[in-house]
């Protein structure tokens, strides 16, 4: 419904940002991630998602397209909520949580407040059930029709990525042409450089 707020931050408390729009100060729920980058008195934009519950209706801010995309997969997991979400966003970056599902490693999930042991294996699970639904859409083939191995950093990348919601047509044209020496940590940041 709101996609994002763009004005003058007259307000930040623990894990609450205040954006003025027009007149109209926008109370925005945001992770320790994005309030890092926020200073006071500034024009910030924040790329929103709007919960809607029986009793509320509350705006989550994210200072990035990736962090609200892995925000909406994560809330779409059962057993995880806006809150834990933010918990999990507060404490890794979207493109840890993207490597935390592509080497399994759910144990790293449990340093947000609110992950136990089983939810952080039924997120790394069911996000990892996403990469694979975008590895099949794929074919195993990139836009030049090359196949992709199941070898190097590339469509460890490639799935890395699909987490954070960006396709592989999107991706695939940068990656490729990346030093495949690189660490597949290092394109994705280069990746995502290059889309902003």
């Amino acid at each position: 419904m709101i996609y994002s707020v763009r004005g003058s931050l007259i307000l930040m408390d623990a894990g609450i940002a205040v954006v003025e729009c027009g007149g109209i100060g926008f109370r925005v729920q945001t992770s320790l991630m994005t309030q890092r980058g926020l200073k006071l008195n500034t024009e910030v934009t924040l790329y929103t998602h709007m919960n809607v519950r029986e009793d509320a209706m509350e705006l989550f801010g994210f200072a990035t397209k990736s962090e609200l995309n892995t925000f909406r997969m994560l809330i779409a997991i059962s057993g995880v909520g806006p809150k834990v979400a933010l918990a999990i966003l507060s404490e890794l970056s979207s493109e840890q949580i993207a490597m935390c599902v592509s080497a399994s490693d759910s144990k790293t999930l449990t340093r947000a407040n609110g992950v136990g042991p089983k939810l952080a294996q039924r997120i790394v699970l069911e996000l990892k059930d996403k990469i694979k639904g975008v590895s099949a859409d794929m074919g195993g083939t990139d836009l030049k029709g090359s196949v992709i191995t199941d070898t190097g950093n590339v469509p460890k990348a490639v799935q890395a990525l699909a987490v954070l919601g960006y396709s592989a047509a999107d991706v695939t044209p940068i990656l490729s042409r990346l030093d495949p020496s690189m660490s597949v940590e290092q394109m994705i940041s280069a990746t995502l450089k290059q889309m902003a």
